[in-house]
């Protein structure tokens, strides 16, 4: 992107800030109208038990709440008692409340994970973990999404590469959070099955980071031809906790290796995604490209460092070419007109933003989820280009995300504050 464009993007998301830009639909996107699901029966249908305002309130008090005292309390306190709702007993994270959302998929269960042990609940962290360790396939992946009871799948839909990668992270960052290393340790090696068989995985599937790992399904949900962003760039996030965890267990050699596999993957990543500037697909031509919220994960904290230049520029690109009429985002660019917004691509991007340094972008963001929560305070998975809330409400990355990006902000101290 040249000055003349990033010029216009810095315009745009300004405009988009200060509330005085709508975003039109285009031609071909019509105003959908999906229904917003009620909370109202979503706990018995998934056999969670209802808890009282005492019970909420104390759990909350023995964490933490990011936001505390700010403009965003209320949307972190509800964000938090809604994974602790969407976290069953034994671990298993469900995306969403009902129907087709009531799964675990392991991506979700990543990040509740991460956000859960950030905010002081770890006993519920590391049991999603434990979750993930016991339905883990003989090769260290995973597939796509679980039954709660983790008995199976739903479906036979294929497998998801990516699983792999955000296991390996949420495991990095819950285990960043324990007290002492001594707990770490201990921990670690209760889940020392989950870190190994992961671990194998991304290596396979990288063959020890010298080759991009071959197309898969990933965020987007559907089959793919073309190697996407969405699938290398966990993978590469997966190495790197890995790498990192490994001389907890005294494996320096091991942790060598992986820090050179990740280091040769992230080569061969701005190799083929950068000089077309970082969209889903290497490709420019394939079908549904553009940038998409993908680029997010190649930025804190799924990223060791501020990345280049280049990267910040597509992740500032997808901001402002993935818009849509409520104010909101589409999972990329080349997402379909439909009109929607969706929430979890917001939420990441706040995460993103505020990890990096970059907190009136996240306040924008976070500022926006806040609007448009369902009515008894939920984050839905989608907004309509009216404004409104619709489909499940809550939605677990959703909510993860935004506990995580005010938590960053949080940390961020002065320069962050709002």
């Amino acid at each position: 992107m040249g000055r003349r464009a990033a010029a216009a993007v810095a315009v745009t998301l300004a405009l988009v800030a200060g509330g005085a830009l709508t975003a039109m639909p285009e031609p071909s996107e019509a105003v959908p109208a999906p229904a917003l699901l009620s909370d109202a029966s979503w706990r018995d249908e998934l056999g969670v038990a209802v808890t009282t305002p005492e019970e909420d309130a104390a759990w909350l008090a023995a964490g933490t709440v990011p936001g505390a005292g700010g403009p965003w309390e209320p949307l972190v306190r509800q964000a938090l008692l809604d994974l602790r709702s969407l976290t069953a007993a034994n671990g298993a994270v469900t995306a969403g409340p009902v129907d087709r959302w009531a799964y675990t998929w392991p991506r979700d269960s990543a990040f509740v994970a991460v956000a859960l042990s950030a905010t002081g609940h770890r006993d519920q962290a590391l049991r999603a973990l434990d979750f993930l360790a016991d339905v883990q396939l003989e090769d260290g992946g995973f597939e796509a999404r679980y039954l709660v009871d983790g008995s199976g799948t739903p479906d036979g839909r294929d497998r998801q590469a990516d699983g792999a990668g955000w296991a390996l992270w949420a495991l990095g960052e819950v285990l960043s959070d324990a007290p002492t290393r001594a707990q770490a340790l201990q921990e670690l090696q209760e889940l020392e099955g989950l870190l190994t068989g992961a671990t194998r995985f991304a290596m396979e599937a990288t063959d020890d980071g010298t080759e991009l790992p071959e197309p898969s399904p990933d965020y987007w949900e559907r089959d793919e031809a073309e190697l996407t962003l969405g699938t290398v760039a966990p993978l590469l996030a997966g190495l790197r906790a890995s790498a990192r965890l490994q001389p907890l267990l005294g494996e320096h050699a091991a942790a060598d290796r992986l820090e050179a596999a990740a280091d040769s993957l992230e080569g061969l990543l701005h190799e083929e995604f950068g000089p077309t500037g970082y969209l889903r697909y290497a490709d420019p031509g394939v079908e549904t490209g553009g940038v998409d919220a993908a680029v997010a994960f190649l930025l804190p904290p799924f990223a060791p460092r501020v990345p280049s230049a280049a990267v910040l520029d597509a992740f500032d690109a997808y901001q402002v070419e993935a818009l849509r009429p409520a104010g909101g985002l589409a999972p990329g660019a080349g997402w379909k007109r439909d009109g929607t917004s969706w929430t979890p691509e917001v939420a990441l991007v706040a995460l993103a933003a505020a990890s990096s340094g970059r907190a009136e972008q996240a306040v924008r963001w976070l500022d926006w989820l806040a609007a448009h929560r369902a009515p008894w305070g939920s984050l839905p998975e989608k907004v309509a280009a009216d404004g409104s809330p619709a489909g499940p409400a809550p939605l677990g990355w959703t909510a993860a995300s935004v506990v995580l990006a005010v938590g960053a902000l949080d940390a961020g101290g002065p320069a962050a504050a709002r």
